[in-house]
């Protein structure tokens, strides 16, 4: 079946040797500074008790912030806050975080829910987690991935999940700092960088947008120049960040309606953003057409390795459905090439390291980034070997595929992971 949907080739290359390199990443682990994980867990939990005690005083009686039923009688019943929506049963107003930001500015108890939730819940999966999971013999923690778990062909990871630590704000940073090299070892971290707007040039042939990439210009600036018609000197940082917002969202087919909630705009603003962004590119806008054509023809969307990913919400009589189903095809090549283009640098940079006889080793792959440990020694040989192959990683495997943008790799390192994002 492989073979007949012209993907034994890929298979061979790529996805056999790939569970080898899993198999060795999961059984090398990543070292943690235990001591430090109890003392930030201390401190996490004295946060929390701080803002339950805020979080009595503002409800005027003491309840469970962590039961949905609790907060939503002190919301709704108490300080008779709006009921934005119900929960999927459709029996209890909803306290989802998307209902809390909505809240946010009604009361100043929202503000705190939030905080209390996000608190908990990087301590009861990160920190609680590291100390049941860590190996008390060698102080590393081992968690699973999951090759086939994603329907993009992305790599999941769980016990723990490594993959979605927040990147952003100062507790992931807390987080990633329990990550640490060895003695006489480094932290390396190698970041794909803007990957999935460098595979829509690829996919689009959008010259606009291609030409800015082998310029290596600031493609958010870029974007905020053409949407606000202002020169790359006049962009602000608002609206750099407008661009951003517009530059990711149309790769993952966001609507108007998506962009305004995302913005905190109204619609119409949203609208002309998106109509000026594909007066710049329209090649993207065509692109986008094309696959969606393509997909409502054949039921499927391909990736840069041509794995396929069927999408029967497209046929779907509900308009949501169908809608999800759109945005599905104009991201899945997008996101899963992304996939197709780690998984290759995953296994052409085991290979030479391996064939090079160095004693780095890759121990953790999340989204976009590859995290190593690196005798001190082996840095300079390593840092210059795995951009070189990360950066084009399907010759190497001999594979047919050519991208018509470069790819670009930053490379940072440290003691810590939090080191390594700070440099």
């Amino acid at each position: 079946e492989v073979s007949k949907e012209g993907l034994k080739e890929w298979y061979q290359s790529v996805e056999v040797p790939l569970s080898y390199v899993l198999f060795e990443m999961e059984d090398a682990g990543v070292k943690i500074d235990l001591s430090y994980v109890k003392e930030l867990s201390q401190e996490f939990s004295e946060r929390l008790k701080a803002i339950e005690e805020k979080l009595y005083e503002l409800a005027g009686f003491r309840f469970n912030p962590r039961s949905p039923q609790e907060v939503a009688k002190v919301l709704f019943d108490r300080l008779k806050l709006p009921k934005v929506k119900s929960t999927p049963k459709g029996d209890q107003p909803s306290t989802d975080v998307e209902v809390l930001e909505e809240l946010k500015g009604q009361h100043p108890i929202v503000e705190y829910l939030l905080q209390y939730r996000t608190l908990y819940k990087l301590k009861s999966t990160y920190l609680d987690a590291f100390l049941k999971q860590t190996s008390l013999k060698d102080h590393r923690l081992r968690t699973t991935y999951n090759q086939t778990g994603t329907a993009t062909g992305r790599l999941s990871s769980q016990n723990p999940n490594l993959q979605n630590i927040p990147v952003k704000g100062e507790e992931g940073l807390k987080i990633r700092r329990a990550f640490i090299a060895e003695e006489g070892h480094y932290l390396c971290s190698l970041d794909y960088s803007q990957i999935e707007l460098r595979i829509l040039a690829h996919f689009s042939q959008d010259e606009n947008l291609i030409y800015s990439f082998l310029r290596g210009e600031d493609i958010h600036t870029k974007t905020a120049c053409e949407v606000f018609g202002v020169k790359p000197e006049d962009v602000s940082q608002e609206m750099r960040r407008v661009a951003k917002v517009i530059n990711f969202g149309i790769a993952y087919g966001m609507s108007s309606f998506g962009l305004a909630k995302e913005l905190n705009i109204d619609r119409h603003s949203a609208e002309l953003y998106i109509k000026r962004y594909f007066e710049r590119y329209p090649q993207v806008k065509s692109y986008i057409d094309e696959v969606i054509k393509f997909a409502q023809e054949t039921g499927y969307v391909k990736t840069i390795s041509g794995r396929k990913r069927y999408i029967p919400e497209i046929f779907s009589p509900n308009k949501n459905l169908r809608d999800l189903g759109f945005r599905i095809a104009i991201n899945t090549p997008i996101q899963g090439s992304a996939a197709d283009l780690m998984k290759s640098a995953m296994v052409a940079l085991a290979k030479e390291m391996k064939q090079r006889g160095l004693k780095s080793k890759i121990l953790l792959q999340v989204h976009d980034e590859l995290l190593l440990e690196v005798p001190e020694e082996e840095l300079e040989v390593v840092r210059s070997l795995a951009i070189e192959v990360m950066e084009e990683p399907f010759p190497r495997l001999s594979l047919p595929i050519r991208l018509s943008v470069p790819i670009k790799v930053n490379f940072a390192y440290g003691r810590s992971w939090a080191d390594c994002k700070e440099q």
